[in-house]
């Protein structure tokens, strides 16, 4: 595989893996009613403006066949990442490791942060494997409860 920062050009494509990657976080609720799946291009080209869109690519893949992506930004000393997705054909190979300790290059020395759902156990033991510790939850509604994590 191959991580390469995204391309203004890459992001249709980025935004549609968004689509297909958070299906799965939506079946945790029952819902299609969740912010990833109801972001915009536009909204993508702002976090794209402001801070690290990471793409991967397989090595012997089609050109612009995007498998995996993740976002990260920086204000006062803390780097925070999100949307960490991985096409759910690629899921279980150590993809999401990759991605998340590449995006951590770009801010070296940083603190991090990032959250998920209290749901997401596969996403929790991801981030817990990769030195990520609990910090705070917080409870967004009776169904949807964030725990925040920092490495």
């Amino acid at each position: 595989m191959k991580i390469v920062k995204a391309e203004i050009e890459d992001l249709k494509e980025i935004l549609e893996l968004q689509y297909i990657a958070y299906k799965s976080e939506a079946s945790l609720f029952g819902t299609d009613d969740i912010p990833p799946l109801k972001e915009t291009l536009e909204e993508v080209i702002e976090e794209y403006n402001n801070g690290i869109i990471l793409k991967m690519l397989p090595e012997d893949g089609e050109i612009g066949q995007i498998i995996g992506s993740v976002r990260a930004y920086e204000k006062d000393g803390t780097a925070y990442i999100g949307k960490l997705m991985v096409h759910p054909d690629f899921r279980g190979q150590g993809h999401g490791t990759k991605l998340l300790n590449e995006i951590q290059k770009y801010y070296p020395y940083k603190r991090y942060e990032l959250f998920t759902s209290t749901r997401s156990v596969d996403n929790i033991r991801l981030y817990e494997k990769n030195g990520f510790k609990k910090f705070k939850q917080e409870t967004i509604t009776n169904e949807l409860i964030f725990v925040y994590m920092e490495k």
